[in-house]
């Protein structure tokens, strides 16, 4: 089964409800899913690049590299910004990280450092915080905090299926 490009998904933000309790809960699991899954796999294979593409580390740093955005982002909203901030499309910051060069540790922990960061914020919200909402620069469509948080852990979900997929392409 092929997995639809990121850039080439389609949201849909139309649920009323709060959710933002099991989206807390989802985005909290990240990080313990990420270390149970990398446990399973030789570390011979953490810096493969299957043509040319992001290897294991590299799609696990770039988790770690976007969560600021997630962070920025959330301050937009909470702010009354009328567009959230833009991210570097061509994820510059993960290309020149040198992921490969870092340990598996080093990077699981940053990335579960600044989760936490991002999840304590979470908690302070208040319901009233969850609806407000700000113009998402790439997709065009306005993304309220509970939407923002469903897209950030389909992405971490995106991730995963790509380390998932380096896993079984037959190394």
């Amino acid at each position: 089964m092929e997995q639809v490009n990121w850039f080439d998904r389609k949201f849909d933000f139309s649920t009323t409800q709060n959710i933002m309790p099991a989206l807390i809960e989802r985005l909290e699991g990240t990080p313990v899913r990420l270390r149970e899954k990398m446990r399973r796999i030789d570390p011979l294979h953490y810096v493969i690049q299957p043509g040319g593409k992001w290897s294991m580390l590299e799609h696990i740093g770039h988790l770690a590299d976007l969560e600021p955005l997630w962070q920025g982002r959330l301050d937009d909203i909470l702010k009354g910004e009328k567009e959230l901030r833009p991210t570097d499309l061509s994820n510059t910051k993960t290309t020149e990280a040198h992921h490969n060069d870092k340990s598996l540790a080093a990077l699981l922990n940053t990335f579960e450092q600044l989760r936490q960061k991002t999840l304590a914020s979470l908690r302070l919200l208040k319901d009233e915080d969850v609806f407000k909402s700000a113009l998402h620069p790439r997709l065009k469509t306005p993304m309220r905090t509970m939407d923002l948080f469903t897209f950030v852990a389909e992405h971490d979900d995106h991730h995963l299926v790509k380390i998932t997929e380096i896993e079984h392409s037959g190394l």
